[in-house]
Order: C-alpha cells, then structure tokens, then sequence
C-alpha cells in the first residue's frame, strides 16, 4: 500500500511497537529507481523540447536510436504533427503537479498508436508513451458515471467504500481490491475488499503508521496512481543516467518509472504478481488508498487508468458527503441531549451539589463507565473512577494540559504511568476544563477493555538479512497474527470529541452565571467575563470562517445545492414514474388518470382524495406522456408547497374534457387554500408549467393566480390523444411503497451472464440480497460455460441477448445439468428466442431487484 519506502497495497502490518530499524526510511528521500518499466518509454527534455535523457527501450517502442536522441531537438524526432499536439498539451499543464494525456495517438504517423503522458518537473519535460493495446473503440469515461451511481445509492460511507472497491476491480480486472483508511496517528485498516473467492481475505487487517514513511505519503498526494503491471519484468535504465551535473532524473511523477527491488521483493513475498494503488484524498489529506493486487501479470492502459483515477476523485467528493451526513447526524442527537442538560442546569445550583442531575444527563452524551466532578477544590465521582486522592494526582497532570481545549487519552497509562495504580477503573478518559486558574473539570472515565487487534504477520518478529542487505527486508509471512492490546480504552470517537467541545464551551457559560450568583468578586467576574468573551469570539470567528468558506465553494455552483438536488430528484423521479407506466403497457399509449393518480399518491400519502380528476379518460401517446408527466409533476409539488395543497382544507379539482375536433382540454383548479399571488420570478418550475405543452407538443398552456385559487388551463393536440375503453379504475396502479426484499430461497454459488458489467453488478447486489453465497460475473457464452465445468453452480441469471451471440447454449447446458435459470432481455420479441424454454421466467429490462427476486422465486418454485 506504500511506495517504494514501504509497502503498495498489501498488508503488511506489525504491531505499533515493533523495533524494525526504518532509519533508512526516515532519513533519506522516497527511493525512485533509475529506470521505466517495460510497458512504456521516456522522453526527457529541456522547455525548448532539446532531449536531455531517455528510457533504453526507446528504440524498441518508438523506433529511436537512444543514443542519437540525446541532444537532439524533438521535432527532428517525431513528425511536425505530433510535436504540434504534444506542445499544445504541454500548453494546458498548471502546475508541476498536473499531466496532460493524449489517447490513441499516431505518435510516428505509422499506424502505431500510443497513449502519452505529459508532466513538468523543475523545468524538464516528461513524455511518457504507452503502446496502445487494443485498437477497438472504447469509451473508459462512461463506465465511471453508472459505477459511480452506485456508490452514491450506498447508504453510509461503510457501504460506499464496499461499493467502491467492487467498482475499482470492475474497472481494473485486479484479482484483490482494497480500501485502506488511515487513522490520526498514521496506523490504518483494511475496511473494505471485493476479491477472488479462492483468495484469503485481508478484511480487517491492519498496519502501523512506520509501513508509510510521510515522504511515501507526500508523493501519493502529488501522484494518486501508481501500476506495477510485472514485479519480475524488465526495467529499462535511463540513458544517460545522470544529467551534465551528475543529478539522476527526477521520476517521482512519471506513470512508468520503475519501483525499488525491495518493494519487488515484498510483492513476491506475498504472490503478488502485480499491483496497482489508487490515493483517496478528503480534504487535502491522504485519507485511505484503493489497492489492487493481481495473481499474475497485468497490464491496465492509460487511457483505463484515467478513468480509474477520475472514479476516484469522484468517490472522494461522495465520501466527504456521506462522512458529514454521519457526523451531522450524530452531532443533531448529541446537540439534542446537550440542550436538555443545560436547561437542567441553569437553576442556580452549582455543578458539585447538581451532580446527580449532571451525572444522569451526561451519561446519554458521551458514554462512559464513570464519572467525575472537580470544582472549586471539591471532588464527586460515581461509577468507575479514581478515589478523590488519586484525582488530586491527576488533576496536577491535567493542569499542564494547554488552557481552553479538552483533554482526551485511550491510554492514560502511556502519558502517565502513575494511573497504573487504578487502570483497572479508569484506563482511558475525556477531561473537559470548565474554568480558567485554579483549573475545575468534568471528566469521562472508561475501563480497560482487551481489544484483539488482527495485524497481517507476527509484528515481533526480526527484520532478517535479504538480497537487498539488511537495510529493510519485507516480511516473509503473511498469515494473520492476533495481539492482545491492554492498558486501553475504546477509543474516543470524533463525534464525541466534538460533543465534549461543545459542552465546554455551555459549560463555562454556566459556570460564569453561577459564580455570579454566588457573589464572586467584581475582578473575578471580570476575569470570567473575559473569559466568555473570548469563547464567543472564538465561536463568531468559527462561524464567520465557515460562511467565507461555504460562500467561496459555492461561487460557481447553483445558488441552493440542497434545494437544487431536490427539486432535480423529484423530476426524474416523475419521468421514472411515467416510464414505468409506460413499460407496463409496452411503450403504448398510457391513462393520463392514473398518471395524475401515481404522482398524487408520491405526494399525498393517504390524502390522495383530495386531488380529485374528473371528466374523460383519455390516453397519451408515449412521446406526450413524459411531457405531460414533468407539468404534472410541477403542477402538484407547487399545489404541495405553495398552493391549495399547504391547507388541510384545500384540494385540487382536475377536469379532463375531449373538445370536438379529439384535443384534450385540461382544467386544474385549486380550492381552499391560502390566498396566491403571481410570483416575483419565474423559476424553471413554471417554465416547465407554461412552456413545455406549447414548445413539444405544439399545443397550449395558459395560467392565472386568481385570488380563490391558482388554475391552468391545457390543450393537448389530437394526434397525442385517444380514449381509454376499459374506463378510469382499470389497472389502477397501487401507491408506491417502499421496497420489500423477496425472499428468494437463494443459496450457493449463482452465475450473471450479462455483457453490460454495470446491469451484471446490480443483479450480483439483488442475487446477494436474495441468498446466494457468491456470485459470479461473466460476460460470455465460452466463459460460462467454463464456469459451469469448474464451479458448482446453484442457480443463474442469463441475458438473451450477449451483442453477437445469445446465450441459448449457456441456457441448454444449464437444462442439461438441472439447473433453474431465469432469462433477461430488453427486447419484445423474446418469446421468440426462448420459446424452447417455455417453464422458464423471463424478466424484462429494466427490472428492479424485487421484479428480479420475484422471477427467482418463480424459477425455484417450477
């Protein structure tokens, strides 16, 4: 998972008190081998693009003398075209850390192609080129938007990195991807894998900070993805080796550059053939890193690995929104609880003869086995803590803690042998100050509690003499090794950290106004004044840098995001509706009744009456009933939010009339609800409204915000209308609720063959909901059935239709070997293609999990 200096990925990971000897590591810069790997070439030069120094495979890729090339200008190298384009990448580049790309490039205008990569560095320009290894027309972009989608459905940031480890090895065919998270002090785990099933897990393994010395982790910021694509390939030295001064060439930031032997050696160690590692960054800091490991040699092109890179960066903006949604979560209920204790302490008794109120209160706060109070020299406790002699020692400790902050340790022993005396009763604890000199606390006690820490091989066992001497020689097993941790408490968590802030700072302010009370003197209550005054400043200046902070990150964004992201979701959520009214009819024409019907049950749950339609029961064709769904959509969340609908009183009367030449007139009219007045600004609510009949139907629409109620008026043309014979209550659609899982009886190893990995990975997640032990992707009707000779397959999902073949003989292998299977297909003629199968449930695209679970359930029951 490191760089050269320490590990790429893998977990190497011995206890925090280990006595490895990584001198070498901390003194000298990150170790960049003087050389590319095999898979591309290099080309240095000076900003006039005179060649300085290249890569010896040069003449193997690109076809140059290497020796020739050195001293050369570069276009009498390449042709005028590819120096054109080269120099209007290298334009584009800000900053030493940037990397222009070219894709699929001509590079000598042979008919070769390459992928290149374009970066400076202390004034010299690298281009790297990368033969490209396959001709056929791939867009890797658009793979990240679906994969990303994923992650943004997962319901925590747990789930999204399980998701976005899946997403990874989907984009890189590595056999192993992992999610490392680092912790505050550098030490970091394994919290998410998606894997080979023969492959042993490292979920949940863990690592110590020295694994990652901090030059590795300054490079990962700078250079976030790092292939190895062939621990044991060539390396091609760099020619000369050094520039006129003797100074090898800085290949920290080149994509090809060679890795150290001894990190080769580690890989080796573990049966680790390639490797790949990707940075996660959150707030400018290296959060975690996706690393992939692979059993033999692989290769992932450029072009591949940009698109990786920009999954990344993307899964790192959701990461940061789904770690604040948690922790704003957790600060509303901590917020709640903080607001009832105060009240219950703003009476007027002070915090020593309130303590069994505090107590009570404060035990819902932040959890803790004891707890105590030390005020005006006078000590309470209750549960497990110090006695009041013990604390008086402690409290002299605690004195030398820096004024004004908390005070928090999961091992206080560490800092303060002393407390050995009574970590049986108090290992850890959360010290909050609550007044200035002679300093008074609340402090949060917890026990000792044994943790069994997982690191990946024996932490204490001796770095050994190598191939490489005995400077750092990787560990040889990798076997988990469990260590008893003792003399500590659980940790104290971020959210209670920040809830012990807050109390601090609630907490002096009672105490000023108490102390007041008590007739302290006008110098101390000056002092205490001061004191308050500086904690609200404090606050003021927090707010303040949070608005400037809010205010520069939404400049170029919309004006409301929360408000924006709403109001998006509720539109295609409208058109999803209408979609799926109209896929139940085969694309035809579809009851604009029970389209109003639908969108009143999304908004009205249970009050669905008091939209009430009337008149015809028209049918809209399928390219006027999306648009018609969109203004009626808009039409119920304004009745919602602004109009009749705000008013337990009020309802909507719809009015369906067909006039004599077959147009449909619609009369919405809105009663008993508050007085409405035309708005100030016509948001794209009320253009949608009043201009999307007119422009894609060629019909009309016309409003008016009468005092009695907002109304509306709507001519649809005839050619999108006919007249529904079955009458308004046939196929009523039930309201929406909320999905229920089927239990599908699924169990064992269960095969996807689909040729969309994106549709493949959905049904895995609905397959694995629905019971099945593993579930296994293929994308072809020879890979299927090789999995079928080497697995024992229980159950299996298969698209009809796989680009140039169907996968009918998947299908009779399957019948052969007495296999239940449901068929898949996006297209209405599939009885024709699997007629020969008539017991088995075909289930039509696009189908949710439960449509899918239902059809499984079918499958098992025949």
């Amino acid at each position: 998972m490191s760089n050269e200096a320490g590990t790429d990925g893998a977990p190497d990971r011995g206890a925090p008190t280990r006595t490895v000897d990584l001198t070498s590591c901390d003194r000298e810069p990150i170790h960049v081998p003087g050389g590319v790997q095999a898979y591309g070439c290099l080309i240095a030069a000076s900003a006039d693009l005179m060649v300085s120094q290249v890569s010896a495979n040069v003449g193997d890729l690109l076809g140059l003398d290497p020796e020739d090339a050195v001293g050369r200008p570069l276009k009498d190298l390449l042709p005028a075209e590819t120096i054109h384009d080269l120099r209007t990448k290298l334009q584009v580049i800000s900053n030493d850390d940037d990397a222009a790309r070219l894709f699929n490039h001509d590079v000598k205008g042979d008919g070769a192609r390459f992928d290149v990569s374009i970066h400076t560095l202390a004034q010299t320009v690298y281009f790297e080129f990368e033969p490209k290894t396959s001709s056929d027309l791939r867009d890797e972009m658009a793979l990240v938007q679906p994969l990303l989608g994923r992650v943004k459905r997962a319901a925590d940031s747990q789930a999204a990195c399980k998701l976005a480890a899946a997403a990874v090895q989907a984009l890189s065919g590595f056999d192993r991807v992992m999610v490392y998270k680092f912790d505050d002090d550098g030490a970091g785990e394994v919290i998410a894998e998606r894997r080979r099933p023969h492959m042993a897990p490292y979920l949940g393994l863990r690592y110590p900070a020295s694994d990652i010395p901090q030059q590795a982790r300054a490079l990962y910021l700078r250079s976030t993805l790092r292939l190895i694509a062939d621990v044991d390939g060539e390396v091609s030295p760099i020619l000369p080796p050094g520039d006129v001064n003797g100074a090898p060439l800085d290949l920290s930031l080149a994509v090809t550059r060679a890795v150290s032997p001894i990190h080769l050696e580690y890989l080796r160690n573990m049966g680790v053939a390639a490797s790949m590692s990707v940075s996660i960054i959150k707030d400018g800091a290296l959060w975690g890193l996706f690393a992939c490991h692979h059993e033999t040699p692989r290769y992932v092109d450029y072009e591949r690995r940009t698109a990786i890179e920009l999954f990344a960066q993307f899964f790192c903006y959701e990461l940061i929104a789904k770690v604040e949604r948690e922790a704003s979560a957790a600060d509303r209920e901590a917020r709640r609880m903080h607001d009832e204790l105060m009240i219950s302490l703003s009476g007027g008794a002070d915090l020593v003869e309130s303590f069994d109120v505090l107590a009570d209160a404060l035990s819902g706060l932040i959890a803790s086995d004891g707890l105590a109070v030390y005020s005006n020299g006078r000590f309470v406790s209750s549960g497990d803590a110090p006695t009041e002699a013990e604390f008086h020692r402690l409290a002299r400790f605690l004195n030398t803690a820096p004024t004004g902050e908390i005070f928090a340790s999961d091992a206080l022993i560490r800092v303060l042998p002393e407390a050995e005396g009574f970590a049986d009763r108090a290992a850890g604890l959360l010290a909050i100050p609550i007044s200035r000199t002679p300093r008074d606390f609340i402090v949060f006690f917890r026990r000792e509690i044994a943790r069994s820490v997982t690191w990946a091989g024996d932490p204490s066992k001796p770095v050994q003499p190598g191939p490489n001497g005995d400077r750092l020689t990787p560990r040889k097993s990798f076997e988990a090794w469990t260590e008893i941790v003792r003399g500590a408490c659980a940790p104290w968590t971020e959210g209670e950290l920040r809830a012990a802030e807050t109390l601090r700072v609630s907490l002096i302010e009672i105490v000023l106004k108490l102390t007041d009370e008590a007739n302290e003197t006008r110098r101390k209550a000056a002092d205490k004044q001061e004191l308050l005054i500086a904690e609200l400043n404090h606050r003021v200046r927090n707010i303040l840098n949070l608005i400037q902070g809010l205010v520069a990150q939404s400049r170029a964004n919309a004006t409301d995001v929360a408000g924006y992201t709403q109001v998006l979701e509720g539109r295609i959520q409208a058109l999803a509706r209408a979609h799926d009214q109209l896929t139940r009819r085969e694309w035809s024409p579809a009851s604009l009744r029970r389209m109003i019907d639908v969108e009143a049950s999304a908004f009205l749950a249970g009050q669905s009456e008091r939209l009430a339609v009337s008149g015809a029961s028209p049918l809209l064709a399928p390219e006027a009933f999306s648009t018609l769904a969109l203004v009626v959509h808009e039409l119920v969340t304004n009745a919602a939010k602004y109009g009749a609908l705000t008013d337990a009183s009020g309802v909507v009367q719809v009015h369906l009339e067909t006039a004599g030449d077959g147009a449909l007139l619609i009369r919405w009219r809105e009663r008993g609800g508050p007085p409405v007045t035309q708005p100030n600004r016509r948001g794209f609510g009320s253009t949608i409204i009043e201009r999307t009949i007119p422009y894609e139907l060629k019909g009309s629409a016309e409003t008016r915000f009468a005092l009695k109620g907002f109304e509306a008026d709507f001519v649809i043309p005839s050619r999108f209308v006919s007249e529904d014979h079955e009458g308004p209550g046939a196929d009523a659609p039930a309201t929406r609720r909320a999905a229920k899982p089927v239990a599908a009886g699924l169990a064992g190893d269960v095969m996807v063959l689909e040729d969309n990995m994106v549709i493949a990975m959905d049904a895995s997640d609905a397959l694995e909901r629905g019971g099945a032990d593993q579930v296994h992707m293929v994308s072809s009707v020879h890979d299927a059935l090789a999995l079928l000779e080497a697995h024992e397959i229980s159950f299996a999902l298969l698209d009809v239709n796989l680009g140039d073949q169907t996968s009918l003989p998947v299908a009779e292998r399957l019948r052969e070997l007495g296999v239940p299977f449901v068929m898949a297909t996006g297209y209405s003629d599939a009885e024709g293609i699997t007629r020969e199968f008539p017991a088995t449930p075909i289930v039509d695209k696009p189908f949710t999990a439960e449509s899918l679970l239902a059809a499984v359930a079918r499958a098992l029951d025949t």
